[in-house]
């Protein structure tokens, strides 16, 4: 089996319909099911069973899951090898960011690196997921914990600053009260945040009325009224109908991690992008 049929397997095995599957590949709907269809008779095995709700692996399928997973490991390490011994300044690099960082806080390094580097081409992948650095699902990463993955070269970038803020015609709530006051925080579903967890401790009386896993949408929320906010500095201190609050003392601040794959340690492209990165952001915060 090649290792083309073999993505295509796992694409659906873990996607779960064509459509999707064809989504992640960048292959249309048609190529995906005669390919699949090509692979079990070559095979002579039935790898999928069809239902309603999509592609569900069979006992046979599920057989070979593990030994594809294995193959797919072996040549993506094969192709993070080569890409790491690229020398040239030339192709495409993805940077994986939150939605935040990648509105407020990185432009500044994308716009010096275009310039600096025309002939790279950039992909800014921004979200709560977090994209996969083994898989070459991105380049190099910022987020706001330690990497856990095996094999990734990280760094503590910067420690960021989190400030207080609601709308500009709002009077300030007293710290230690918070009656009456609304809240717009983060979806705590995704994981602890110590900044949400400081405003309700510091307006204790006050009621969370809107969650939103996106910083972004929890500004435009607060600018336009709808309660307290804590966000990052960057994000907060731009919004023009927003004002900072002082509740006695500020939110705790967050560092922020930026990590890639040893593989590819040595591509170029990668390591003049980190040496802006490092160069831009930690002067920003000096």
């Amino acid at each position: 089996m090649e290792w083309s049929d073999v993505r295509i397997f796992l694409a659906v095995a873990r996607e779960g319909t064509l459509g999707a599957a064809g989504r992640a590949l960048r292959l249309s709907h048609p190529t995906i099911s005669r390919r699949l269809r090509a692979m079990e008779l070559a095979t002579g095995q039935t790898l999928f069973q069809r239902t309603s709700d999509g592609y569900v692996l069979t006992d046979e399928g599920s057989a070979v899951l593990s030994m594809a997973e294995h193959m797919e490991e072996s040549a993506l390490a094969i192709e993070r090898r080569l890409s790491g011994d690229v020398q040239k300044l030339e192709g495409t690099l993805r940077i994986s960011s939150p939605d935040w960082f990648g509105a407020w806080v990185l432009p500044p390094v994308v716009a010096e690196f275009a310039k600096l580097h025309g002939h790279v081409d950039m992909e800014i992948l921004t979200g709560t997921r977090l994209f996969s650095l083994a898989q070459r699902e991105a380049d190099v990463a910022f987020r706001i914990s330690p990497f856990t993955e095996a094999d990734v070269v990280q760094r503590k970038l910067v420690e960021m600053p989190y400030g207080v803020y609601a709308a500009a015609e709002r009077s300030p709530p007293r710290a230690g009260d918070g009656q009456g006051c609304a809240l717009v925080t983060m979806d705590t579903s995704l994981g602890a945040f110590p900044d949400i967890d400081w405003l309700k401790a510091k307006l204790p009386q006050a009621k969370v009325v809107v969650r939103s896993n996106n910083r972004n949408v929890q500004a435009q929320m607060s600018s336009a009224g709808v309660g307290i906010a804590v966000l990052p500095r960057p994000v907060g201190d731009r919004q023009p109908n927003l004002q900072r609050l002082d509740l006695g003392e500020d939110p705790p601040s967050r560092d922020i991690w930026m990590g890639y794959h040893r593989d590819i340690r040595r591509s170029a492209r990668l390591r003049a992008f980190v040496d802006l990165a490092v160069t831009i952001l930690s002067k920003d915060r000096s």
